[in-house]
């Protein structure tokens, strides 16, 4: 039965695509170019990391990049257009950003952070108010109403044997690949890479490549914390793949003395917080490490005598030149046309954290 639901829902996808590509007045299209990062993947691809990521690339190289979000575990979403950040401040509070959209506003700085249900306002917003020249669409591949110019898919090798929802993890059918313009691949060695690309049937591949940094305390200036190799860490997250985390974690030369789980997005309280004390010391732990997208849900958070920080994860596409020549390129290349809906902002209603008026 579960299978027979699997195919349906598949069924179901490809229809859906296929509506959107065979009549492009169905699409709307934003002034400046649009770089998709998205998975067939439910949760835990890496498509934030990689967007960040992205988002640095395009900065170093002159443009002023927009990151169009949903905002995924919001308590408060407002109609209209959330501005997390403007590129020099912060504007809005966890409930109205959503954790990851209030990482990437403190991490990239310069960098605006839109969240709302239609991109396509989002990004006219971010180019008649903040002067954005180019837009990073974070978890993007499945939404076909907004036109994009690069198209990237965040792959697994595990997704090649994955069934569509609800008997495996894939949101589409792997058919839905081909259209992407290029594959990143997030787990394996080059050949792997390869072999992926040619299953999929995209020529152009990368791999990518995950690390972690030095410990940042949570709160306060958020300075670095000296772990040494091979000390006793408690790792707590509440992260769709947990698992990778903690891979990074044993991978850096630490000692896992013990894990505590949490859903993805979890809201952490005062209960969690002394869970999470006791665990640690019973454990014999030296430090309490997390993910940075826990620390934000963690920003106020007294372990007592017990240190806790928050491990940054450093993404690199490979080979790094390569990527970047193809990218610029495909910017470059890649005509814009006159968006279908001209749809201006000033029609709907802003709200932000600092309480946006109405655009005018």
């Amino acid at each position: 039965m579960i299978r027979t639901v699997s195919a349906l829902y598949g069924t179901v996808a490809a229809w859906r695509r296929q509506w959107y590509e065979s009549d492009t007045t169905r699409r709307r299209r934003l002034a400046r170019p649009v770089v998709s990062v998205g998975s067939l993947r439910v949760g835990g691809s890496g498509k934030t990391p990689i967007a960040e990521h992205i988002a640095r690339l395009l900065q170093a190289e002159g443009h002023r990049p927009a990151i169009l979000t949903r905002g995924y575990a919001r308590r408060l979403a407002p109609d209209g257009v959330t501005v997390v950040s403007d590129g020099a401040t912060v504007m809005a509070t966890l409930d109205t950003a959503g954790d990851e959209p209030l990482m990437l506003a403190r991490a990239l700085p310069g960098v605006g952070v839109f969240v709302g249900a239609d991109r396509h306002l989002s990004g006219c917003l971010a180019e008649r108010r903040f002067g954005a020249t180019v837009h990073v669409l974070d978890d993007g591949f499945q939404h076909l109403e907004l036109v994009r110019d690069v198209d990237l898919l965040l792959v697994s090798e595990e997704d090649l044997s994955d069934r569509p929802l609800p008997a495996g993890r894939l949101r589409e059918r792997l058919e839905s690949a081909k259209v992407a313009d290029a594959v990143l691949v997030t787990a394996g060695y080059d050949t792997a890479a390869d072999r992926i690309g040619r299953a999929l049937g995209v020529a152009t591949v990368f791999r990518v490549t995950r690390t972690i940094g030095a410990p940042r305390e949570i709160g306060g200036a958020r300075e670095t914390v000296v772990v040494p190799y091979a000390s006793r860490v408690f790792v707590v997250t509440g992260i769709a793949r947990p698992d990778r985390f903690v891979a990074d974690v044993v991978a850096a030369g630490w000692d896992i003395a013990g894990t505590l789980t949490f859903r993805d997005h979890h809201r952490f309280d005062g209960r969690d917080i002394r869970r999470i004390a006791a665990a640690a010391k019973a454990a014999a732990a030296a430090i309490v490490l997390t993910t940075e997208k826990d620390a934000v849900r963690l920003a106020v958070c007294d372990l007592g005598d017990m240190p806790i920080a928050s491990v940054p994860l450093n993404i690199g596409i490979e080979p790094a030149g390569k990527f970047r020549a193809w990218l610029l390129a495909e910017l470059h290349t890649k005509d814009t046309k006159d968006t279908k809906d001209t749809k201006d902002p000033k029609d709907w209603a802003l709200r932000s954290g600092s309480r946006y008026p109405e655009v005018r």
